[in-house]
């Protein structure tokens, strides 16, 4: 299988984020591309670097404004006396329509949803080149192969067109997606990480030509709490092009595959003819977010039913942290593929 990787991904390495109150170690670090490499290396994959296909692709779906933010905050925040070492908001407007400030604090807070979005001197950079490996990908799948994987690091499906927010900030999946669309392809969005893909949603909600469907665990007591609940079906055009099957915390294999062919009917239903995965590896039972139960031979059987649709599919690598597991989950899962 085709996979792709850039090495200045790595360069993005988050010291903390906030959760129930407490600064803890963020876990969202540089370590988890050796485990993913090893895990995808293990089952077949060969890695090469994406190239560059500029930032048309990616301002396709993020706003100029945004980029514009996420280039430049990190050397502007270092001019504010006293400053920490990682851009972290401290304020946050009470709506998307509230005025645009000048300030660098104030626009952190503008487009940073939550303080688990650290940026450092090196996060556009990493960012950059996540979203081109996912680009990569998408091309490689539109060319003809059936299945290609992008080790997408730092992931993206938190990510809005203006917003970053969950460890992620330029939404890969969404980008992939667009690409396909933009090659007259017709792309579903599955995204099968423990937590529901707030942003990918947040930049389809509105339209019909995208279908979104996420399997995570229930938001109601469980990040990103906002989104991912069952009414949320799309708005305008897009009416019924989003699905949302919230599952209980501890969800096995089994119940999980039930929901998952409840998904892949949606997809059938909706005509695609791509499908990107949006691939998040926390549903684990011992991922550190303990949201779900899924074994690693649970994720070989998720990724044989989703490659018994014969679409091509594009895998964006979303969550999945660092624990004994990681790797071999990914191997199991591609093994599916």
């Amino acid at each position: 299988m085709k996979a792709f990787l850039d090495d200045r991904q790595r360069a993005h390495s988050p010291k903390n984020f906030m959760a129930n109150g407490t600064r803890l170690p963020n876990p969202e670090v540089p370590a988890r591309v050796e485990f993913l490499k090893t895990g995808a290396e293990a089952a077949g994959c060969v890695f090469e670097p994406p190239t560059d296909a500029g930032l048309g692709p990616i301002a396709a779906i993020h706003t100029p404004e945004y980029l514009t933010f996420l280039r430049n905050i990190h050397k502007r925040w270092m001019h504010i006396e006293n400053a920490s070492d990682e851009v972290i908001p401290n304020i946050h407007p009470a709506n998307r329509s509230d005025s645009y400030p000048m300030s660098a604090v104030g626009q952190a807070g503008y487009h940073q949803a939550d303080t688990a979005c650290p940026i450092a001197a090196h996060t556009y950079d990493a960012a950059y080149w996540s979203a081109q490996s996912a680009i990569a990908a998408a091309d490689a799948v539109r060319a003809g192969t059936q299945a290609a994987y992008a080790l997408s690091r730092p992931p993206g499906h938190h990510a809005f067109a203006d917003l970053a927010g969950g460890f992620c900030f330029l939404n890969n999946a969404a980008i992939a997606a667009e690409r396909l669309l933009s090659r007259e392809m017709r792309p579903a969005i599955l995204d099968v990480d423990v937590h529901h893909g707030n942003g990918t949603q947040g930049i389809f909600y509105g339209r019909g030509d995208v279908l979104t469907v996420s399997i995570h665990a229930d938001p109601a007591r469980f990040y990103p709490f906002f989104w991912g609940h069952v009414h949320e079906r799309g708005a305008g055009a897009g009416l019924g092009a989003n699905l949302n099957l919230p599952l209980p915390r501890g969800t096995d294999d089994d119940t999980f595959l039930k929901t998952l062919d409840k998904a892949l009917e949606r997809i059938t239903d909706f005509g695609s003819d791509v499908i990107v995965v949006a691939l998040g590896l926390d549903a684990h039972i011992d991922d550190p977010f303990k949201g779900l139960a899924i074994t690693t031979p649970g994720f070989t059987r998720i990724a044989t039913a989703i490659a018994a649709t014969g679409l091509p599919l594009v895998l964006v690598q979303e969550g999945g942290y660092v624990c004994d597991a990681l790797g071999s989950n990914l191997t199991a899962f591609l093994s599916g593929i």
